[in-house]
C-alpha cells in the first residue's frame, strides 16, 4: 500500500505495483499525516475484497501495538475510510466489516458508490469535524522531527 496525500485532507491508499511497501514507509507516511493534527479521510478506489487480505502475524502484531500508541490522534484526525465500491451486494457485505474496522481502528469504514460519491461522503465527514480538545503535551499528537 501507498499513500498520496497530494490532495490532502483527502488521502487515497492504493495499491503499489510491489509486492509490499515496506511497514516502515506506511507507519511513517501515516505518523506524518497525524503530525499535521488536522481533519482527513482516507480514500481507496480498490473497492471492498470479501475475502481480505492475511497479513503475517508479526505484520499485525505492528499494526496493533502502533494504533495503540496514536490511538488519541487517530481517533481525533482520521475522520474515516471511504471506499468506492460499486457493487451493491459487496457493499452489502462490507457493512459487517464495517463495525469491526471501526472498533478496531477507531474511525468509521463508508462506502461510496462512485468516485463522486465518495468524494461527497468526504466531504461530509470534513464539514463535520470538531478539533480535538487533547491534554497538553499528549505524544500521539506530536509533531515528528
Amino acid at each position: 500500500m501507498q499513500l498520496d496525500f497530494s490532495t490532502f485532507p483527502l488521502v487515497w491508499m492504493r495499491r503499489d505495483g510491489a509486492a509490499d511497501t515496506q511497514a516502515d514507509v506506511l507507519f511513517a507516511q501515516f505518523d506524518a499525516l497525524l503530525a499535521r493534527r488536522q481533519a482527513f479521510v482516507i480514500l481507496s478506489e480498490e473497492g471492498f475484497d470479501e475475502d481480505g487480505h492475511e497479513h503475517p502475524q508479526a505484520e499485525r502484531k505492528r499494526a496493533s501495538l502502533w494504533m495503540k500508541q496514536n490511538k488519541a490522534a487517530i481517533r481525533a484526525y482520521i475522520q474515516g475510510m471511504v471506499l468506492i465500491e460499486p457493487s451493491a451486494a459487496k457493499r452489502l457485505a462490507g457493512k459487517a466489516f464495517a463495525v469491526l474496522f471501526g472498533k478496531f481502528w477507531g474511525y468509521p469504514l463508508h462506502f461510496g458508490t462512485s468516485r463522486d460519491d465518495a468524494l461527497d461522503i468526504a466531504q461530509h465527514l470534513l464539514r463535520a469535524w470538531l478539533p480535538p480538545q487533547l491534554p497538553p503535551g499528549d505524544a500521539s499528537t506530536a509533531v515528528h522531527q
